[in-house]
C-alpha cells in the first residue's frame, strides 16, 4: 500500500485520483501508524511552509516521515512536501523543516535572478536532468512539467540534485538521496509525463 499523508494541506485529490488512474492501491493516511505500515509514502501538499510544517507536527507527522525515509523504503515528496524535507525556509521567516536534506529553501527573484520575474512561478516548464535514475526512467530531456510555487530549495550537497529548471536562472527542481525523491513540480498535474513519474516511483514499492 503507497500512504499519501494528509496533514491539513491541499492537493491531496489530485494526487490519489492519478493513482487511482494507474491502478495503484494507495490510501490517505493521517496518523503515524498507517505510515510505518506503508509499502512506500507520498508527500504531497500546496501551502506555506510553516502553516504545513505545523500541520504535520501536530499530527506527529513530522518524526512519522523521518522514520520511514530511514527505513529505505521509496518516499515521494511533492511542491511543499519537498521543501518541507530541507533544513529550514525563508518562506514565514527561516522556520524549520524535517532536515533530511541540508539546505534552504529560498524566494525567487533573490540576488543575481533577473528583474520582473513573476512570482509565482506558475504553468508549465522544461525539465533538464542531470542524473539519470529510477523516477525519470522514460521521461525525455526537456520534458514538460507543471510548477505552482514562490519559493525553492537550495540543497548543501548538489550531488543530490536529479534535476533542474530555468526560470531566472537554474533552480532545483528534483533531488534523489537514495530511496528519498522529491519533486519541486506537481507530477499529478502533468500529463502523460507526470504519470509516467509516478508510475516509475509506484513500481519501485514493488
Amino acid at each position: 500500500m503507497i500512504a499519501v499523508v494528509d496533514y491539513g494541506a491541499g492537493n491531496l485529490g489530485s494526487v490519489d485520483k492519478a493513482l487511482h488512474y494507474l491502478g495503484v492501491k494507495a490510501q490517505i493516511v493521517h496518523d503515524p501508524a498507517p505510515v510505518a505500515r506503508a509499502d512506500a509514502v507520498i508527500l504531497p501538499g500546496v501551502g506555506a511552509f510553516d502553516h504545513c510544517m505545523k500541520g504535520l507536527r501536530a499530527a506527529g507527522l513530522d518524526e512519522a516521515v523521518r522514520t520511514f525515509i530511514g527505513s529505505g523504503r521509496p518516499f515521494l515528496g511533492i511542491c511543499i512536501g519537498m521543501q518541507m524535507l530541507f533544513s529550514a525556509s525563508e518562506e514565514g521567516g527561516n522556520v524549520g523543516g524535517l532536515d533530511v536534506v541540508s539546505g534552504k529553501v529560498v524566494r525567487f527573484v533573490a540576488e543575481g535572478q533577473r528583474a520582473g520575474l513573476k512570482v509565482p512561478h506558475m504553468g508549465w516548464n522544461s525539465l533538464h536532468i542531470v542524473r539519470e535514475g529510477p523516477l525519470f526512467a522514460g521521461v525525455p530531456e526537456g520534458a514538460m512539467v507543471y510548477f505552482v510555487h514562490s519559493y525553492y530549495p537550495v540543497p548543501e550537497d548538489e550531488s543530490c540534485v536529479a534535476a533542474t529548471t530555468d526560470y531566472g536562472g537554474e533552480f532545483c527542481s528534483a533531488i534523489q538521496v537514495g530511496n528519498l525523491f522529491a519533486t519541486q513540480f506537481h507530477p499529478e498535474k502533468s500529463g502523460t509525463v507526470g504519470l509516467e513519474i509516478l508510475r516509475n516511483f509506484t513500481a519501485l514499492a514493488s
